[in-house]
């Protein structure tokens, strides 16, 4: 299934704005549309995804070979890549979104006035939002089906790599929402490879309200420099786990391979292990076999080298590194304090977890580490939307306004102030 790339030809703004007017327009019938009708396009979406598989995988193919052409490594083309359990879970995802609360109309608080006002904030979608994302077709599925639920447009640019894969999802969420009775310009992709694209949703102010970027450091760069649009922010995901000396060593290994090698191009795969020296010399020749076993690169500090000759010597620049590779970073530390300063040091506040059996040095780990999300005794593959049981998620929100960590269809809304009164007027 190859969709058509259009050459924009020096049009880049007119093509653009008028998908911006076209959102536009989808987004005032979007935040009035009955929580029905929203559950009813996505559970519709996702029959479609399943039943029109094959031409989504050929589709997908095609992605694939121009990857491999342009020179993608193995961790990029595996983040491209679809097979028939990836589309399933993107079908899931959507019905799971389904089953969730309408984040719209929400009273949060109600109170009244001496004068007799009484007051309500209330949730409303955020309107049209510019999704930014390079190699991986999912998030076309997740960010299409968050913004349905939660009443909002949205315009997608997925990376160049995946331009046949996100035309061919796209078009099956189109099903959904046209069966629904619902605008399909709710969902647009941009429908180019030109990057002047990029630019130009960055200056669409009163068009888009929020941009969103997904991607490598070179993404989120750009849109933190160049848009004139608010962003909601998805840094790179630096995630540490630190092995406490109270740490169960059964428990720490199992969980750190899993949290660094189940999937090593995902933003929640752990990219270094901090551990404390009273236990290291104990535990890491173990998780080292277990690492090497699993074709994973270890590199550490002196005491890391001294204890296993598998590790090779760490450079400052492997502390602040997102690998998305089977390669590991290990630092010993003298006890919690020094794990925590050497991850708010060097960590990107993404993800980051402490596997210890004592109760008080687990509290103080989740209080100080700066991170949006801090965990204890588990992987850091579960920094994920669905694993929260939001059905999927359009980012992982690492600043600190809005919105922070998996970002659902709830974390897509804003709120209103409804004000009944019964003819007061101000004095």
């Amino acid at each position: 299934m190859k969709a058509e790339i259009i050459n924009l030809q020096g049009e880049v703004r007119e093509w653009m704005h008028a998908i911006g007017r076209r959102a536009r327009a989808a987004y005032a019938l979007m935040a009035e549309a009955t929580n029905e009708q929203k559950d009813m396009a996505l559970v519709q979406a996702a029959m479609a995804l399943r039943e029109h598989q094959h031409l989504i995988l050929e589709a997908n193919a095609l992605d694939v070979e121009f990857g491999r052409e342009k020179g993608l490594d193995a961790a990029q083309i595996d983040r491209l890549k679809l097979d028939a359990k990836r589309i399933e879970a993107m079908a899931v995802g959507l019905e799971t979104v389904a089953t969730l609360p309408d984040p719209v109309n929400k009273k949060f608080d109600e109170w009244s006035r001496p004068n007799g006002l009484v007051l309500q904030r209330v949730s409303i979608p955020l309107g049209v939002v510019g999704m930014i994302y390079e190699s991986r077709p999912n998030v076309t599925a997740d960010a299409a089906g968050l913004c349905i639920k939660s009443g909002n447009a949205v315009i997608l640019r997925g990376g160049s790599e995946s331009f046949h894969s996100s035309n061919a999802i796209a078009e099956y969420i189109h099903h959904g929402l046209k069966a629904a009775g619902l605008p399909q310009d709710a969902v647009q992709l941009v429908p180019t490879r030109d990057r002047a694209a990029v630019g130009e949703m960055l200056s669409m102010i009163g068009l888009i309200d929020v941009i969103i970027p997904r991607g490598g450091q070179s993404l989120t760069k750009r849109v933190q420099e160049e848009s004139r649009v608010p962003t909601l922010l998805h840094l790179e995901g630096n995630c540490h786990t630190y092995i406490h000396k109270a740490a169960d060593a059964g428990m720490a290994k199992d969980v750190l391979l899993n949290a660094k090698m189940r999937r090593t191009g995902i933003c929640g795969a752990t990219e270094s292990l901090v551990i404390d020296e009273e236990v290291a010399s104990a535990m890491l020749p173990g998780i080292a076999d277990a690492l090497a076993k699993a074709g994973c690169e270890m590199r550490g500090d002196e005491k890391a080298c001294a204890i296993d000759k598998r590790i090779k010597k760490a450079t400052e620049e492997d502390w602040d590194t997102e690998y998305l590779a089977p390669i590991i970073s290990i630092k010993v530390v003298k006890d919690a304090d020094e794990a925590i300063a050497h991850i708010n040091r060097h960590g990107s506040h993404h993800t980051d977890a402490i596997i210890t059996n004592d109760t008080l040095t687990a509290h103080h780990f989740l209080r100080k580490v700066d991170s949006a999300i801090v965990m204890h005794n588990t992987s850091t593959q579960f920094a994920d939307g669905s694993e929260f049981g939001f059905g999927a998620e359009i980012g992982i929100a690492t600043g600190r306004l809005h919105a922070r960590g998996p970002v659902g269809a709830e974390q897509l809304t804003t709120y209103k102030y409804v004000v009944h009164g019964n003819g007061q007027v101000r004095p």
